[in-house]
């Protein structure tokens, strides 16, 4: 199913994977990611009619330019997923430096919205496209030593199901659970066993078909990605 896919954080876990995946399908990827030499081997990799960027999506002044970019040569994203996150090093939450949590919120939270901000008009103005913002289970529920990013994948399930209310019934705003699986984030947690679960290749198969599926009916519902 080829379609104009945009991706945050693609610079390797589940956004590098899904990147590779909807090329793959026959779709044309448009990413983004902080590390300039993991975007310019993306460039180099897959080149035309692909486009790799390096940005911090928690700069809105970027995300601007970025915007104004990509609309110059392409048409708004049919399939708009914000994946980019940030964990905290895992402790009780008094224990967490400031910074650390403001860059968690920053990137999380403000970075999701900064994406959106930019590229749901000129969705609106085709009417149609898909936005997918990545939660977690920690956005539906809570666990110790990870409260900052509980806190922000609460905020994005709150923020995308208040958007979706805000969208023509040709559109859709979906905050998904990707579920857990073996990545560098999980390993913050979870140390070795993260190792127990679900590798990036077995998710990614599932995954990219799944969101490539996702209808406009289905606004506002908080989905899941089957394991």
């Amino acid at each position: 199913m080829s379609k104009l896919v945009l991706v945050t954080g693609i610079s390797k876990g589940l956004g590098r994977a899904m990147a590779e995946n909807f090329i793959a399908e026959g779709c044309t990827v448009l990413g983004c990611a902080r590390n300039e030499n993991a975007i310019q081997e993306l460039n180099q990799t897959y080149g035309k009619p692909h486009h790799f960027s390096a940005i911090d999506v928690s700069q809105e002044d970027q995300v601007k330019q970025w915007r104004d970019s990509i609309l110059s040569e392409y048409d708004p994203p049919e399939l708009l997923v914000n994946n980019a996150g940030l964990i905290n090093q895992s402790t009780e939450f008094w224990n967490v430096p400031t910074a650390e949590f403001d860059q968690i919120i920053d990137v999380n939270i403000k970075g999701a919205a900064n994406v959106m901000r930019q590229f749901i008009p000129a969705m609106m103005e085709k009417q149609r496209g898909i936005i997918v913002n990545f939660s977690s289970g920690w956005g539906r529920s809570t666990s110790p030593h990870v409260a900052p990013y509980c806190t922000t994948k609460w905020a994005i399930e709150g923020l995308t199901r208040a958007i979706a209310q805000e969208l023509p019934s040709t559109m859709a705003a979906i905050p998904l659970n990707p579920g857990i699986i073996h990545t560098e984030m999980l390993e913050t947690c979870f140390g070795s066993s993260a190792a127990n679960f679900t590798p990036i290749d077995t998710w990614v198969k599932k995954a990219v078909p799944f969101l490539l599926s996702i209808k406009a009916s289905q606004n506002g519902q908080a989905l899941t990605v089957p394991a």
